[in-house]
């Protein structure tokens, strides 16, 4: 009984509606074994078009209720439906709750909401359950469609490829953990640089994600996608993994519970990694994990979750070669121009998230977060083009204090007997770094010239609002607007200690439609503005002009159950950008161009073969192509054109348990003008473990079938000590060459 506590004050409450006479149901669904709550889980009232999604916190409502007795259903991948009976009363709530059991995850299971399907992640919530997230490149290749490149031996944050775009480190992407952002604006090496590697792989209970710029709750960045990784409330089991691989490749993280009750948990975590890669020169590449977490009931009806995590990691790296050193034998394909490079980088987070359900039903959440980030790189991208003596060594370095405010309020309500939901909330981030450096160096122990440094002092305020309602049984709408105002200040340490400063501001309004034929098939349209915003040293030199471009885009797409054990998610989209960016090569950095507009073409398709054996596949078409620029001038460089992404997953809880998985990626411009092609690639990954009681043994095998690849790429001038004058080719960073590790995991 203690366990119903958090809900029992429901049953004195009454409803607000727009009716007299009329009733409403609400409750929570939870998990039996963690007794966590479920996001995401489909209500719905039997043979009725009336239902709901749980939020975050597990919560539900329906309102405007004739009075009647109704069979309330629910559903959620991986868990076994349930149905209860609730009798309505005029002018009271029913309260009905929900105790999941897990089971082995169907397809059958899956259904497509007609009410607020905003916030159904059908995707993602079938992923999340199938796939084996065995390292920190595995935690970005959950998002559909995301194709990621390591070029600093595990140790910089992956270059991302999605719609495309080449994303660089994160410039089109919004990338947040438990609410709290990863990318960094104004950062040493380029803007929205997100470094996901503070998440340890193990500890992700989900992800939600959506492409394009169509929610308003939804800020920075989020022109090509937002994702949000979701770390576990509490431990299912207590695990110890140890892993051992080629290339001097260990790695050993393990996570227990200190506090299981039915209304509080904690649980502490670590990881560390140690590898020298499979470059000519060793990278002795370091990594540690820390993490902490808390949840808990404050009150019957407030939980809180309190994380704290810290992060540290350093690495030598080899850079980005060239073509031509390769083919002349200078150096071999795994070998480096300038050993030198590498770096190191540090994160220290605290998150506390205070979710609360209001005595009329409302849900409100505040979240406070605070980081303190450090990173150190060297780099060397034209060897000795602008200085033939010393060479071209850069250093990027800063420090930085990082804290915000998030708060969301969510109202379920009735307009007329229609549907509703009311969602308000607000964003504040605040980033001030500590001498961001830019210098030209000499192995990294002597200061040859200072480029830039300075102190950025960045906030952004975010205020949004939408409302989603269910017009008719088979259409919804969500219809959204943000305001965000910028206010940047640089402090020039190299001009006398100048400070120079900028402001403004944008409105983006969003409208999300959606017909669902049946439970089965279902079409919307999505279409919003969105921006990303501009580094502060750049926006500053030019009094604030160009400091939120925005963008213009459009979904138009289906969800579709052909079959019952067959879904399938297929999109033609838009996107037309005020401002692209640009890599620069000869710098290492990304720069604010032109205009440009993008179409194109995704589908995913997830299929159950048998009870255990599931097949996924993503492709992903696009044209993107710069605006006002001549024909045969005018491509993106770097920007995909064709990805592809599938595979083969065997689960099982107890004996065998596998995947083979591949990623194509294909040729693409690397120049304006096309004369310069960044070659594609296709590489395979296997998986194979066996799990008996307690143990699993397993091996992961990256690049299985031991293909040579280049896995970034850039046409970048260059000029090798020992010629006279540079030249414009490939330069790049080469995949991993066949990669085996073998891990043993004990749960107790």
């Amino acid at each position: 009984m203690k366990f119903y506590k958090p809900l029992l004050f429901l049953q004195l409450l009454t409803s607000t509606t727009a009716f007299a006479h009329l009733g409403t149901i609400v409750g929570k669904v939870t998990d039996a074994r963690t007794r966590q709550p479920v996001r995401g889980a489909n209500i719905v009232l039997t043979g009725l078009s009336r239902g709901a999604i749980t939020d975050e916190a597990g919560y539900f409502q329906i309102n405007n209720l004739s009075p009647a007795t109704y069979t309330v259903e629910v559903s959620f991948i991986g868990y076994t439906a349930q149905t209860h009976t609730a009798e309505v009363k005029a002018d009271e709530a029913t309260v009905v709750n929900f105790i999941l059991t897990d089971t082995e995850v169907s397809l059958n299971e899956v259904q497509v909401s007609a009410t607020n399907p905003q916030h159904q992640q059908v995707i993602s919530g079938l992923d999340i359950r199938l796939r084996n997230i065995n390292n920190s490149q595995e935690v970005l290749r959950i998002i559909p469609g995301v194709v990621i490149g390591q070029h600093a031996g595990g140790g910089k944050a992956e270059q991302i490829f999605l719609r495309g775009f080449d994303l660089d480190h994160g410039t089109d992407i919004r990338l947040t953990v438990d609410g709290m952002p990863i990318n960094m604006v104004s950062h040493a090496h380029g803007q929205g640089y997100a470094d996901a590697h503070f998440i340890i792989p193990e500890l992700i209970e989900g992800v939600d994600f959506k492409k394009g710029l169509y929610d308003a709750d939804k800020g920075n960045f989020s022109t090509a996608g937002w994702a949000n990784f979701r770390t576990r409330s509490v431990l299912e089991q207590n695990f110890v993994k140890a892993e051992a691989g080629q290339f001097n490749t260990y790695r050993l993280v393990g996570g227990a519970n200190v506090l299981k009750k039915n209304d509080q948990n904690a649980y502490l975590a670590g990881e560390y990694n140690y590898s020298d890669a499979y470059f000519d020169a060793p990278q002795h590449f370091k990594r540690l994990n820390l993490l902490g977490k808390y949840h808990g009931h404050l009150s019957p009806n407030t939980n809180l979750s309190l994380t704290a995590s810290t992060f540290w990691s350093k690495w030598l790296a080899s850079g980005q070669i060239p073509d031509r050193a390769v083919e002349s034998g200078q150096i071999g394909f795994f070998g480096a121009i300038d050993p030198d490079e590498g770096g190191q980088t540090s994160r220290t987070n605290l998150n506390a998230e205070l979710v609360t359900l209001t005595r009329h039903n409302h849900v409100w959440k505040n979240q406070f977060f605070y980081s303190n980030y450090n990173f150190d790189l060297y780099s060397n991208f034209t060897f000795f083009l602008e200085d033939p003596t010393n060479g071209d060594q850069i250093k990027q370095k800063e420090a930085r204090n990082l804290w915000g405010y998030n708060s969301h309020y969510s109202i379920a309500h009735g307009i007329g007997q229609k549907q509703a939901t009311f969602n308000a909330g607000l964003n504040y981030r605040h980033d001030i770094t500590h001498d961001s450096e830019l210098s030209h160096t000499l192995n990294r122990t002597r200061l040859l010239k200072a480029i830039k440094l300075g102190d950025v002092n960045e906030a952004n305020l975010g205020i949004y609002a939408d409302e989603s309602i269910q017009l008719s049984n088979r259409l919804s709408a969500t219809v959204g607007i943000r305001f965000d105002y910028f206010h940047n200040q640089y402090l020039d340490h190299l001009q006398n200690t100048t400070t120079t400063k900028a402001s403004a501001s944008i409105v983006s309004p969003k409208l999300n439609l959606y017909y669902t034929q049946n439970k089965n098939l279902q079409f919307y349209l999505n279409m919003g503005e969105g921006f990303h915003s501009n580094d502060t040293r750049a926006v500053v030199a030019q009094n604030g002009l160009e400091i939120l471009p925005p963008a213009y885009g459009a979904d138009l797409g289906t969800t579709w159950k052909p079959f019952p054990k067959l879904l399938i998610n297929a999109a033609y989209w838009y996107l037309w950008m005020q401002q692209e960016f640009v890599y620069v090569g000869d710098a290492g950095v990304v720069e604010p161009s032109g205009q440009s507009v993008r179409t194109g073409f995704d589908v995913s398709a997830r299929y159950q073969l048998t009870r255990s054996l599931f097949v996924d596949f993503d492709a992903n078409w696009a044209k993107p192509r710069a605006v006002g620029e001549a024909e045969g001038q005018s491509y993106l460089p770097l920007a995909v054109k064709f990805t592809s992404i599938g595979g083969l997953t065997l689960k099982n809880k107890n004996g065998f348990s596998g995947s083979l998985r591949y990623r194509y990626l294909a040729d693409r411009p690397a120049n304006e003008d096309g004369s310069i092609v960044a070659k594609g690639y296709f590489v395979t990954d296997a998986l194979a473990s066996y799990t008996k009681g307690k143990y699993t043994l397993g091996v992961t095998i990256q690049n299985l079938f031991n293909t040579r690849w280049k896995e970034t790429q850039f046409a970048t001038e260059s000029r090798l000590k020992t010629e006279a004058e540079p030249v414009e080719e490939i330069h790049f960073t080469p995949g991993t060459p066949f990669n085996a590790r073998v891990f043993l995991q004990v749960s107790f």
